[in-house]
């Protein structure tokens, strides 16, 4: 997969259905934290970032082209993902959704690189900027 973007810690490839997210933290604590096929978690710290990168990987052509193979149904459906939920003890935060690594393993491991299917970058920055937009109102 070619590189198509680089925002702050994160880059990321596509191919056409899918996007490869890879942090500069590999497999260090604060790296990101993947269950295969069911989350995704980000430090707390990393979360305006990782926004950033999914804003931009959404501005690209290969984006919409994906958008477009799958117009209807569930594509970018918020509903795909959970609201995002802070965990206080680990300064993560964690939305479950359609996230996968090449280290399968039960529950969340640190990864260096994680896929999501183009197709729900959408619903997931939906989710992930309202939690954000609540987080700095105090809500």
């Amino acid at each position: 997969m070619p590189t198509l973007t680089t925002v702050a810690d994160w880059t990321i490839n596509a191919s056409e259905e899918t996007a490869r997210f890879t942090h500069a933290a590999g497999a260090e604590y604060w790296a990101p934290r993947v269950w295969n096929g069911h989350g995704l978690g980000i430090a707390a710290t990393d979360l305006a970032a990782f926004d950033r990168a999914l804003s931009e990987t959404m501005k690209l052509p290969v984006y919409w082209r994906a958008r477009a193979r799958h117009a209807g149904g569930k594509a970018g459906d918020p509903e795909v993902w959970s609201e995002p939920r802070y965990e206080p003890d680990d300064d993560f935060v964690f939305v479950s959704g359609p996230c996968r690594s090449a280290e399968p393993a039960p529950g969340y491991r640190p990864v260096s690189t994680f896929d999501i299917d183009l197709v729900h970058l959408r619903g997931l920055r939906i989710r992930i900027a309202a939690y954000r937009s609540a987080s700095r109102a105090g809500v």
